[in-house]
């Protein structure tokens, strides 16, 4: 039986629960396309994959915790072995740069995945890993029942991240599926 891996696409297209905006992008847009590239990447590897949003006008939700209910409510239902949410940073800070990771807790069983992840990312975007954080406040890793992982790719506030996101998304893409192969011992 196949590997069920579950890409949540973070935000919607629109209000409610869009995402943050920078230097002409919106996070929902970088996200989707980055998404879409991972679950191939996935795909031609033998891994089942679902997305959150398989459209880019995929709405979910009627607010921002009905959005966040439907992502888990549809991972946890439909069986994924693990739960990776795909994010774009934000800061007042635009010279703040890298990805991240947040889990549940460090004593998860999320964190090497996590890790691995951060790591691939780093090695295809030349990005810093800027670490993995304990985020149990986070509901997409509360309440799902597999391990979970939400990842910021990059910042959408610097412009040279905010531009590799949108100009080079398999760069990302090839990261984020990397690790989750390298996790499971593909790589």
């Amino acid at each position: 039986m196949a590997i069920k891996v579950y890409i949540d696409q973070g935000h919607n297209p629109v209000n409610p629960n869009a995402g943050a905006e920078g230097n002409g992008y919106r996070e929902q847009d970088l996200v989707y396309t980055i998404g879409v590239l991972t679950a191939e990447y996935l795909r031609a590897a033998g891994i089942d994959v679902r997305l959150s949003r398989p459209t880019p006008d995929t709405q979910l939700g009627t607010s921002v915790s009905s959005s966040l209910a439907e992502r888990v409510r549809d991972a946890n239902s439909w069986g994924a072995d693990y739960f990776i949410s795909l994010h774009a940073n934000a800061s007042d800070i635009t010279t703040a740069s890298g990805s991240e990771a947040y889990v549940f807790s460090l004593q998860s069983s999320s964190v090497p995945l996590a890790e691995n992840i951060l790591e691939q990312l780093s090695i295809n975007t030349g990005l810093p890993s800027r670490g993995v954080f304990p985020r149990p406040s986070l509901y997409v890793l509360r309440r799902t029942q597999m391990p979970a992982t939400l990842i910021e790719l990059g910042f959408i506030t610097n412009p040279y991240d905010a531009a590799l996101m949108a100009q080079s998304p398999q760069l990302f893409a090839a990261g984020v599926a990397n690790g989750v192969l390298a996790y499971l011992g593909y790589l």
